[in-house]
């Protein structure tokens, strides 16, 4: 259990962005342990599904329809979460929406909602949680990020900044929260491509039916990771997967040749070879699971090409023992040669 929780009381979680992928799947975890949990998203139909996954699993749900690009509504389901659950222990922000399509393909206002609804929907949810939790100095508020948060990719451009955006943001606040000494901690979790419903719901002007860019990741991967960084929010972030720490490498050493590469392979995949459903629901504006739409559940449509493993998600989350092991391994090394020369 995590160390935020000072009492015996099932921890309160709040998860916004709840109704689907990486947000579902985290709901399900922590219920599994019993917890309170606060279900926050737009769509009636996949609130009402969320709740019965998080009662099925062993927790408490209280689900709240909720726009987090408002920041009233957020701030109207803290307060409720607190008088109907409890004092919040943890907030996760996961809600996003995207388009995919050239920069130049997309209108301002849609430029805008994405950018409200992914970066001042994680600063209004982050303000709502630090309100209560400063005051208790206690709680740990984890932010969903995206290897895009470090390297822009084409076809996305709207979805990359306000990941960069949320990246900048959570740098600062985390710098301010040490300089206080604060027991409240942010942390963040760069994911990589995972296999969520966004792909089926997502607006798109792109010719042939968008897809996560391969190795694709099971959204319970991504939730295993949530809920370790929730239990230790020191850690500034956490990387998933092997190709999110690829990419955040080679974007280090050689962003231009980076730059080169996505330009040649981006756009091809990000598309699968089928055209685009010409049905598709879009959920920039209304949710895709609203009252005349139906439960999209954690998973997306690429269950037989994604994996449940991720062996690079270990390794984060034990870096030290790692270190240590390469520090003991790089000794006996030296101990060998010296032993050698003699």
């Amino acid at each position: 259990m995590s160390s935020y929780t000072s009492h015996d009381a099932p921890q309160v979680v709040v998860v916004t962005g709840a109704t689907g992928g990486i947000g579902r799947a985290t709901a399900e975890a922590f219920a599994t342990r019993g917890a309170r949990v606060a279900l926050l998203a737009r769509g009636t139909r996949g609130l009402a599904a969320a709740a019965e996954d998080v009662r099925r699993a062993g927790g408490r749900p209280l689900a709240i329809p909720t726009d987090t690009a408002d920041h009233q509504q957020v701030e109207a389901a803290a307060q409720r979460v607190e008088e109907e659950l409890g004092p919040i222990d943890i907030w996760v922000n996961v809600a996003f929406t995207s388009v995919f399509a050239r920069f130049t393909d997309i209108e301002p206002e849609e430029f805008r909602r994405v950018t409200d609804v992914n970066y001042h929907g994680f600063v209004n949810g982050t303000r709502s949680a630090l309100a209560r939790m400063l005051p208790r100095d206690r709680g740990a508020i984890v932010q969903v990020g995206s290897t895009l948060a470090y390297r822009g990719i084409p076809l996305q451009s709207a979805y990359c900044g306000s990941k960069h955006a949320i990246q900048g943001f959570h740098e600062s606040l985390r710098v301010e929260l040490l300089h206080d000494k604060s027991h409240v901690h942010v942390t963040m979790v760069q994911m990589p491509a995972v296999n969520t419903p966004q792909f089926s719901w997502v607006l798109s002007r792109l010719p042939k039916q968008a897809q996560p860019v391969p190795p694709i990741y099971q959204p319970e991967v991504a939730a295993r990771a949530v809920v370790y960084a929730a239990d230790h929010p020191e850690r500034r972030e956490y990387w998933v997967g092997a190709s999110t720490m690829a990419t955040l490498v080679a974007n280090a050493v050689a962003p231009g040749l980076l730059d080169r590469y996505l330009a040649r392979t981006g756009f091809s995949s990000q598309q699968t070879d089928q055209p685009k459903d010409p049905h598709q629901p879009a959920n920039l504006w209304d949710p895709a699971d609203g009252p005349d739409g139906h439960d999209f559940g954690a998973h997306g449509r690429f269950d037989d090409r994604s994996t449940s493993r991720s062996e690079q998600l270990w390794a984060s989350q034990h870096h030290g023992l790692l270190g240590a092991a390469a520090a003991v391994a790089a000794c006996a090394v030296g101990a060998t040669i010296g032993w050698r020369r003699r």
